[in-house]
């Protein structure tokens, strides 16, 4: 039997082998480093694994609404929470100052925040701010509506926009009654004070925020978005399909910024905008008509007469307004085939200043042409048409230059003896000539009338 150090001492185990050595000592590095990494990777996982029943860390859009309420801003704020809601965040604030809008535009924005599937905060601020008109509606109609300190709400009696600008006293009734049922149905489905809305739409009242927060209007006052988070933690919202308790402590806010899509389309929106490109869209194109072959003037006016007219299609225009100022264009164009001795460019001017004054009828300041604006335009476009007019008449009244009427009252010298023909030099040519008079050659001589190609001369009076 065989000891253990006759084991030993036995060739076949004392052999060394250096290459399998190192083999072994490489896997052993290999399997050291893997084991330290899933330990890593297993810890990193529980560290981060969360408590059950522990809310995941809110994310909140937050955009920004401070202007009327258009087509193009409730196409915003409708894709604001279609995008919010697509991406996952937990809800959408609004940072709201509107002075009011149109009516469908509002419309479409509480039906959106009616129907949304995520939390939708409305938050009147800054402090200065305001929810008039339209921004009543889009306030009660949110999830949480909060206001900032020395901010108000209200005024949101309906006003006539559109064709004319005015109602009868059936319709007006007709519109009032139909305002105050819609706001009605809003603060009943959001809880809120149905009483204080009937009187925001009948009989214009405001309240400041603490009266709003007094009166149930509003959920909150908050001095800033932290304190607002802070003072909604907890609150209970209903949605469509289900009923959420809102978790905003320590929220990720990911505040969100107009498109260049967007940009363009609130910027054409605005009545400033829209007037300037009217008037440069008519310009371009009876600068073209003036002066055909231009082609740039056409070009330019084309554009801006289609931006214009896109930008009216989504403001309550008075078309009698369009059609005054189109009516002066006609004038300003007649100034230059009839000759009225200016009348006809007082009439275009007066038609200009009357056309853009009722363009836009609203009460809404936001919703109509500034005067900063719409005076110095008129001016230029006036004095633009008055020079344009001058030019072509000034054009009409030159002596032409060629043919016969170029020719007539043309002077120049005799080169032969002219009678019934002979020769002349004019305008660096020499021409045929005949006359009714005998002229001597050397003679001054003065072109009376022109018979195909050979003038018919007179001797000058200096001659």
């Amino acid at each position: 039997m065989m000891g253990v150090s006759d084991t030993i001492r036995d060739p076949q185990y004392t052999s060394y082998d250096p290459g399998r050595t190192m083999k072994n000592k490489k896997t052993i590095t290999v399997l050291i480093a893997l084991t330290c990494f899933i330990l890593l990777a297993v810890s990193s996982s529980i560290g981060n694994e969360q408590t059950p029943g522990e809310p995941k860390s809110p994310v909140y859009d937050v955009i920004t609404v401070s202007a009327a309420i258009t087509p193009a801003m409730a196409r915003y704020i409708i894709q604001s929470i279609n995008e919010a809601y697509a991406q996952g965040s937990t809800g959408l604030i609004i940072l709201l100052d509107t002075p009011g809008g149109l009516d469908l535009a509002m419309r479409d924005i509480v039906k959106e925040l009616l129907n949304s599937n995520i939390p939708v905060i409305v938050f009147v601020y800054p402090s200065g701010a305001r929810a008039a008109s339209a921004g009543v509606m889009i306030t009660m109609a949110a999830h949480i509506a909060a206001m900032a300190p020395g901010t108000n709400i209200g005024a949101a009696h309906p006003v006539a926009m559109g064709v004319g600008g005015k109602m009868d006293e059936t319709m007006a009734e007709k519109v009032e009654n139909d305002a105050v049922a819609y706001v009605k149905g809003i603060a009943k489905k959001k809880g809120r004070n149905v009483e204080w809305a009937e009187r925001a739409v009948r009989k214009s009242e405001s309240v400041t925020a603490e009266e709003a927060l007094k009166l149930k209007v509003i959920d909150v006052v908050a001095t800033d978005v932290g304190q607002l988070l802070a003072d909604i933690d907890g609150k209970t919202v209903a949605l469509p399909s289900k009923t959420v308790t809102l978790y905003t402590k320590g929220a990720i806010l990911n505040e969100k910024e107009m498109g260049l899509r967007e940009r363009i389309l609130t910027t054409l929106s605005d009545p400033n905008i829209a007037y300037l490109l009217l008037m440069i869209g008519l310009a371009g194109l009876y600068f073209e008509f003036a002066h055909p072959g231009a082609i740039l003037p056409g070009v330019v006016g084309g554009i801006a007469l289609i931006l214009a007219f896109f930008a009216l299609q989504t403001l309550p225009v008075n078309f009698a307004g369009i059609l005054l100022i189109i009516f002066g264009i006609i004038l300003f164009i007649a100034e230059i085939k009839i000759v009225s001795h200016g009348m006809l460019t007082v009439a275009g001017v007066i038609s200009l200043v009357l056309g853009s004054l009722l363009l836009f009828e609203s009460p809404i300041p936001a919703l109509r042409v500034s005067l900063k604006v719409m005076i110095p335009t008129i001016i230029i476009i006036s004095l633009f048409f008055i020079a344009i007019i001058g030019l072509a008449v000034k054009a009409q009244m030159r002596k032409p230059a060629t043919g016969m009427e170029g020719m007539v009252g043309e002077k120049g010298n005799a080169v032969t003896p002219i009678h019934e023909d002979g020769k002349v030099f004019m305008k660096g040519d020499y021409w045929n000539a005949y006359s009714q008079e005998m002229i001597e050659a050397g003679e001054k001589v003065e072109v009376v009338g022109m018979k195909g190609l050979t003038l018919e001369v007179k001797r000058t009076s200096d001659g």
